[in-house]
């Protein structure tokens, strides 16, 4: 877009400093997610913007950095360098570059709403009171939502407690702007000190301490990436910090600009991590988990995956697309709104979402399933009807699938029930376990292909690559098609990936395809399937831990013989 664009609209514009916090999304405040749902244009270094874009309303301005975030700022600018990027736009951005201080009062001048968010907490970021000064100047309204600070949230997450029951003295020092007198001071000092550093820089920062007066053997911790699923912490001393990080082959490095935390106190010794490690210690820590289903589908797994401590990746396998005759589905909905039917049963999202774009199509909405009863197999069908405004009246009790709902639904009876026919809206592929049994059960039953399940296109070059070549921890197949289309699209998952299934069914597929499966569901049901693979991954952990061997993930490992499926 053109620099004019944040111009437009009328005056008396507004800006919110926001603190984004060390990195985990889920760290933003409550006031924080509410001034980014309002924003107009959003300004955010690179290293915040995955953070706080996924609260900005639809169609936000985007201003950011295209730069490394491990590089410093242009020389001379004073500034950081962003690029202006209209998430409004229709065609390609125009790129231009501009310091922020100017963006943000550019847009604010215009009559804008613009979010300002800086990694941690505005009032420790180096350039945020300048520009609070520049408004302030200009008259423009601005507030400061304050966010959790780096040297804060990350010895958090690392498990190092900063202070004890004993009060120690805390200090903060940023290793890149200390003088010689700040480490003189912190060096005299027996309370725990806290470093803003960057990893390349975290020797020179524990000689700087030693020079000053600490001991060579007081503790320290390290941590990179904190408060994020790449987090990782070291522990040693002053004195041996540098060949620990040495040893562990993360210096040198070409990312030894990376920011880190470093902790250094008696009282954030490593006999306290160990205890404390809440984070690090999760079962699917940093595991790079691929999740077979799209998006919309994968919400409430890829949640559950994240509370885990892994990292979901969503993969289609397959494609919905609209029946090739549609007159069929047409004639059912009109059929739901005249009468015809006692009940309707949804089997799956996607013949939720079926129904509801053809109701959409004629304008009708939830009232027109008044006076029917719903049936839907399994939660996240439930989910989808309740969003839609219909409270399902049977979902089965015991396994979620055909076999479950037939358990529980009632056979037809004429004298309760004034209509015997039911409307099961369902894929084209789906299996006739229902059908027959409620015709088994008195019903009549209009079997509608409400949809058709096609073969999604192949994933990116990369991910098939990660597949193939064993950059996943784990697997998720849901279904027996799952398999079959994943194979078919990306090829086979690599011999050190953790394969889970969600039942004995997908399982014999998955093996047939050459897969040892190492972990079952101990129940038909998604969730149930992350719950396994979590206590797989926790049971993995502690073995390690009791043999005094280093925790990994299974893409770590590179063995040289390809796993073979097991025979028993």
């Amino acid at each position: 877009m053109s620099p004019t664009t944040l111009s437009a609209g009328p005056e008396h514009g507004h800006v919110t400093f926001l603190g984004a916090g060390p990195g985990d999304p889920g760290l933003l405040t409550l006031r924080a997610v509410e001034a980014l749902a309002n924003a107009d244009v959003l300004v955010a270094e690179h290293e915040v913007l995955d953070v706080v874009r996924q609260h900005a309303r639809q169609g936000v301005s985007e201003v950011h950095t295209d730069a490394d975030p491990s590089q410093e700022p242009t020389p001379g600018t004073g500034t950081p360098q962003l690029t202006v990027v209209d998430g409004t736009s229709t065609t390609a951005p125009v790129p231009a570059v501009r310091d922020a201080a100017h963006l943000v009062m550019e847009a604010a001048r215009g009559g804008r709403r613009v979010v300002r968010a800086v990694s941690g907490d505005p009032g420790l970021d180096t350039y945020a009171a300048e520009e609070m000064l520049a408004c302030a100047a200009a008259g423009v309204p601005f507030e400061v939502v304050p966010g959790i600070a780096s040297a804060v949230g990350v010895p958090a997450y690392a498990g190092v407690p900063l202070r004890d029951a004993q009060g120690a003295d805390v200090r903060f020092v940023d290793a890149r702007t200390a003088s010689d007198r700040c480490w003189t001071e912190v060096g005299a000092s027996d309370g725990t000190v806290v470093v803003s550093t960057t990893l390349d820089s975290v020797a020179a920062a524990a000689g700087e301490l030693v020079s000053a007066g600490r001991k060579p053997d007081t503790p320290m911790t390290v941590t990179v990436a904190g408060t994020t699923t790449r987090q990782r912490t070291w522990t040693a001393t002053l004195g041996t910090i540098a060949q620990t990080l040495k040893q562990a082959k993360v210096l040198p490095s070409p990312e030894g600009g990376r920011p880190v935390i470093a902790v250094v106190g008696e009282r954030s010794a490593a006999a306290q991590r160990d205890q404390l490690a809440w984070f690090e210690s999760k079962p699917l820590f940093g595991w790079k988990v691929l999740v077979p289903r799209t998006k919309e589908q994968a919400v409430s797994l890829s949640d559950q995956l994240r509370s885990y401590g892994a990292v979901p990746h969503e993969v289609p396998t397959i494609a919905v697309e609209p029946p090739r005759t549609p007159q069929q589905m047409e004639r059912a909905v009109k059929g739901l709104v005249t009468g015809r039917y006692e009940w309707i049963a949804f089997t799956s999202v996607n013949a939720v979402k079926a129904v509801r774009e053809k109701f959409e199509e004629y304008g009708l909405d939830a009232r027109a399933f008044a006076g029917i009863k719903v049936a839907a197999v399994g939660e996240q069908t439930a989910k989808a009807l309740i969003a839609f405004g219909v409270k399902p009246d049977l979902v089965p009790s015991g396994e979620q699938s055909a076999a479950g709902l037939l358990e529980d639904w009632p056979p037809y009876d004429p004298v309760f029930d004034p209509i015997d026919r039911v409307f099961l809206p369902r894929a084209d592929i789906a299996t006739e376990t229902l059908v027959a049994g409620l015709i088994e059960l008195g019903w009549e039953v209009d079997d509608v292909t409400a949809y058709r399940t096609v073969r999604a296109s192949p994933p990116p070059a990369e991910t098939r690559e990660a597949i193939k070549g064993g950059g996943f921890d784990a697997v998720l197949f849901t279904s027996s098609s799952t398999v079959r289309n994943l194979v078919g699209i990306a090829g086979k998952p690599h011999n050190v990936t953790v394969i889970a299934c969600i039942g004995p069914a997908t399982a014999k597929t998955a093996e047939e395809h050459g897969l040892r499966v190492d972990v079952m569901a101990p129940e038909p049901s998604v969730l149930k399937l992350a719950e396994a693979l979590a206590d797989f991954g926790a049971k993995r952990r502690a073995a390690a831990v009791e043999a005094g061997d280093p925790v990994t993930r299974p893409s770590e490992r590179r063995p040289g013989a390809r796993r073979r499926r097991s025979t028993t």
